[in-house]
């Protein structure tokens, strides 16, 4: 089981797979001013999962920018508060605009997205390191993973 964050100014989505590693889903919306660290790390020792991935916002050149550090710094927080369990980031470049999409696609009035995007695109962020074990041969699932 793998659990990602996609970390936002407002609202930080969270999202789970389950064990084997098939299906992402949206697990809950974490706003940052309600000691998110905290809410996050309860949020990982309820779940136990093998890693959390979290979503840095890479731009698309490739560059780091002031919101690829303000994440940095929260990951900082937030691996240190989940240790042993490990931290790491994964680019995720698109997928709140893709979240977006498909919400709009399924027909959600775009006036009730925002308490779903969130969670929508860690739902994305997890998916692409889902597909990416897939498609090299890695494991997905917690059980007997190699870290």
């Amino acid at each position: 089981m793998r659990i990602a964050v996609d970390w936002g100014k407002a609202r930080i989505g969270v999202a789970a797979c389950d064990r084997e590693g098939i299906l992402a889903f949206p697990v809950e919306t974490v706003p940052t001013k309600d000691r998110p660290i905290a809410r996050l790390a309860r949020i990982v020792a309820e779940y136990e999962p093998v890693e959390v991935v979290m979503g840095l916002p890479v731009a698309l050149d490739g560059h780091e920018g002031i919101a690829a550090r303000d994440v940095r710094a929260a990951g900082a927080q937030l691996a240190e508060a989940i240790a042993p369990v490990p931290l790491r980031y994964v680019d995720e470049r698109m997928t709140t605009r893709a979240a977006a999409r498909a919400l709009h696609d399924s027909g959600r009035d775009s006036r009730h997205q925002r308490q779903v995007i969130d969670q929508a695109a860690a739902v994305a962020i997890l998916e692409h390191v889902l597909d990416q074990a897939r498609s090299t041969g890695g494991h997905t699932g917690g059980q007997g993973e190699q870290q």
